[in-house]
């Protein structure tokens, strides 16, 4: 029978699926292994079913057990794992494509009206029983109208303008190339990341983490928006250069701040925490049950048809 690292505790109908199937190696306490501990389990075992929050380096990947021939990462993103370093070892990485992509795209959406509407100052006021309206009492952006800018439109970018158009506001998008036509739904293309950023009252960060990606909402980027624009992001933490954007923040050049995802998770900037417009979730774009389940399943399935077939739909590498 196969053995199966499984790095992070999953939900229990998933547990108990792979526990019928493999010779698995649960987490039970849900521990975050170090890479150390990673490669010590991975000792005799086939695969490993690993988590985004497990840094799969080069190093890491050189000391794994040769009798590994498969990461499944429980994720649609693979920045965690150097997926060069782990082709030539022969082994094969694999990710959870489309089955996160609605999750994601509804805390897109949260990012973007917390922002907007001022969520969180609103929530302090309410709790505090120290609020009195006023016309002006915690006015903030609206919606209807306003232009979105989608840095990144994959399936994840797509969901956010479908949902954002049904709240009337414009999409424009950069991507590596354009869309056809029939998948723009009337969204405007923009070449290059100036073009975009000039016109968004909003942008919305679903793009992959690449090294082209890394930081690329900087200092010299910033001064592209408009001022008082709202940015979210619900991709990958090192999109932003948090420095740059904390003094953006500061200076009122950008109005609001959404993440789900940032640098140095759980821990956050400092000169975050200041912040009265940033509105920050703990990386919760796909947790919902049915997501997660999906999510677990298709990391199992990709694990099972390597098995069988050699290969996979969902190869990375």
């Amino acid at each position: 029978m196969k053995k199966v690292l499984i790095t992070r505790k999953l939900l229990k109908s998933n547990e108990k699926r792979i526990s019928k199937i493999w010779n698995a190696k649960l987490n039970l306490n849900d521990e975050n292994y170090s890479q150390n501990k990673l490669v010590e389990l991975s000792k005799g075992c086939d695969a490993i079913l690993s988590s985004i929050a497990d840094k799969i380096d080069m190093e890491t990947i050189a000391k794994i057990s040769d009798s590994v021939k498969i990461i499944s990462n429980f994720a649609v993103g693979f920045g965690n794992i150097d997926i060069k370093a782990a082709r030539k070892k022969n082994i094969a990485v694999t990710n959870t494509p489309d089955v996160l992509t609605d999750a994601t795209a509804e805390i897109a959406m949260l990012l973007i009206l917390g922002t907007a509407r001022r969520a969180i100052e609103g929530m302090e006021y309410a709790k505090n029983q120290n609020w009195k309206w006023s016309a002006d009492f915690l006015t903030g952006k609206q919606l209807d109208g306003s232009r979105l800018g989608i840095l990144g439109m994959g399936r994840i970018g797509r969901a956010v303008a479908k949902r954002a158009r049904a709240f009337g506001m414009k999409i424009h998008y950069h991507n590596r190339s354009r869309l056809n036509k029939d998948l723009e739904f009337g969204a405007e293309y923009h070449k290059n990341i100036k073009s975009l950023f000039s016109v968004s009252d909003f942008l919305s960060i679903n793009c992959p983490a690449t090294l082209e990606t890394k930081n690329i909402i900087n200092k010299k980027t910033l001064e592209f928006f408009p001022k008082d624009a709202i940015i979210i992001n619900s991709a990958r933490g090192d999109m932003i250069d948090d420095e740059a954007m904390v003094q953006a923040l500061i200076n009122k050049k950008i109005y609001a701040l959404g993440l789900d995802v940032y640098n140095g998770e759980p821990n956050i900037n400092p000169g975050y925490i200041k912040q009265p417009n940033i509105f920050v979730l703990p990386h919760i774009g796909s947790s919902t049950e049915r997501t997660r389940t999906a999510m677990a399943d298709l990391a199992i399935d990709n694990i099972e048809e390597y098995f069988k077939t050699g290969k996979c739909n969902n190869i990375v590498n």
